[in-house]
């Protein structure tokens, strides 16, 4: 199956039913999803400015907060690779919770000066853009759940 914002659909479907725009088949991964590719902006992101912090931080705030970055991405790559649409979910849910360590973070480094507030404002924005996209990626994939 393919997730979408929009909702979720069967692996096998006429070419005029599929919900991509474009026939790439990047476009039906992963790859495709709005949330991911916000969220793989953001790694990318924290990658290039903790590169900026003190030295004795490096197993510190620069390796937790990469870390928790780099599982927003990969748990909604993970997820969409799932077969059952409760476990899309719960991936995408523990994703949605490296999105709240990483706003604990970025607040910290802030608050240390290790991040510019102009920075912080930027990461903060992109973060908060990804985190609504995985709550309507949840929700929409919450309607598909069959009633018990």
């Amino acid at each position: 199956m393919y997730i979408t914002e929009e909702g979720v659909y069967p692996l096998f479907f006429e070419e005029k039913e599929f919900p991509y725009s474009s026939k790439n088949e990047k476009n039906r991964s992963f790859e495709g999803l709005q949330a991911w590719q916000n969220a793989h902006s953001f790694v990318l992101e924290v990658y290039r400015l903790t590169v900026k912090f003190p030295s004795e931080e490096k197993f510190g705030l620069v390796s937790q907060l990469r870390r928790a970055a780099v599982s927003i991405a990969a748990n909604i790559a993970e997820g969409s690779g799932k077969k059952s649409i409760r476990d899309i979910i719960r991936f995408f849910i523990i994703s949605r919770g490296s999105v709240q360590e990483c706003h604990y973070y970025l607040i910290l480094a802030k608050d240390l000066a290790f991040l510019p507030p102009a920075e912080f404002s930027s990461l903060k924005e992109k973060l908060d853009q990804t985190g609504k996209l995985l709550n309507g990626l949840i929700n929409s994939l919450e309607k598909k759940i069959p009633p018990t």
